[in-house]
């Protein structure tokens, strides 16, 4: 079971006319707790940021599942509903869920949340895709996590 984390870090950005621009940008992480989700975050950007940056905030991220796709480069947000039929009245029950997709565009988005969900066995509808600002996503990996640097340090090795 993962738990997802959206962290924001501000930092200083040059943009493409060589100017600096200070910008806030959503990455989701999994992690056990805020305090690791917050170390987590601080290890994926430094290689990635020259100069000062700041955890702004850390929050949960309320996602069933993320689906990725190595050819997509945004993360969109669906809502589906799972369908159930409730045997004692007969009426349908709708149960929401938030996903996480990874796709190059809204229509592949969909693709490869129909691809992910065809395992299901329950019936489902999709309620809504929208592209989020997600900049990139840091499942948990294991085999990056040694005894040494279990916890909140950071491994430059």
């Amino acid at each position: 079971m993962h738990n997802w984390f959206l962290c924001k870090v501000s930092y200083e950005k040059i943009l493409e006319n060589g100017m600096q621009k200070k910008v806030t940008e959503p990455y989701l992480v999994d992690a056990l707790s805020f305090t690791e989700a917050e170390a987590r975050i601080i290890e994926e950007m430094s290689p990635f940021i020259t100069g000062e940056f700041t955890v702004s905030a850390v929050g949960r991220a309320k996602l069933s599942e993320v689906f990725f796709n190595d050819d997509g480069d945004r993360y969109y947000k669906a809502k589906i509903y799972f369908i159930t039929l409730d045997e004692k009245s007969g009426i349908e029950k709708k149960t929401a869920a938030q996903m996480l997709v990874q796709a190059y565009n809204l229509k592949e988005a969909i693709t490869v949340l129909e691809e992910g969900m065809k395992g299901t066995l329950a019936d489902y509808t999709i309620a809504s895709i929208a592209e989020t600002q997600i900049m990139d996503v840091y499942p948990f990996d294991p085999s990056t996590q040694t005894d040494e640097n279990k916890g909140s340090e950071v491994n430059n090795g």
